[in-house]
């Protein structure tokens, strides 16, 4: 099962080393790691996601805990949460097919990031479901590349008053 991991983490050096080292020594896999700063300059905030059943997901967050540059580990997969991922896509875009193009991205709310004579780069922003959606509907036009940031994660706030 797939879970994604909030880690407050010192900005310091080495640390992110030392979480990808925990991982792969182990012999667990990230499958998507976004490492950023905080309003702290001192802390960064890094979103993992893994997958695993509870009691390899119980091991990974005992381990992350142990470590020195780490302050504070949630499983937010297990309450509510919000995630997104950004991806950047360069799709032909020749004279036929620009217009059909241009109507997905309305349809999904993309963005034209750049255009050329014969291509067009879209910035696409949401889950991974709305990723996936998009790639399969762009990719009989002719994707040429594509880099994705891979998932960022927050917990949603509790709507009691």
């Amino acid at each position: 099962m797939k879970h994604t991991l909030s880690v407050l983490v010192e900005n310091s050096p080495g640390a992110l080393a030392r979480i990808a080292g925990l991982f792969s020594a182990r012999g667990f896999n990230i499958e998507s790691l976004c490492v950023g700063a905080t309003l702290d300059p001192t802390l960064s905030h890094l979103t993992l996601v893994t997958t695993g059943d509870d009691a390899i997901i119980e091991q990974i967050l005992k381990q992350l805990n142990r470590l020195v540059d780490v302050y504070k580990v949630v499983d937010v997969s297990e309450g509510e949460f919000v995630e997104r991922e950004m991806v950047l896509i360069k799709v032909k875009a020749e004279a036929e097919t620009r217009a059909e193009v241009l109507r997905m991205c309305d349809i999904f709310r993309c963005k034209v990031v750049d255009v050329s004579p014969k291509t067009y780069t879209i910035e696409v922003t949401g889950p991974e479901s709305k990723i996936k959606a998009v790639v399969n509907l762009l990719a009989p036009i002719g994707i040429k590349e594509m880099a994705c940031t891979g998932t960022i994660a927050i917990q949603r706030e509790k709507k009691n008053p």
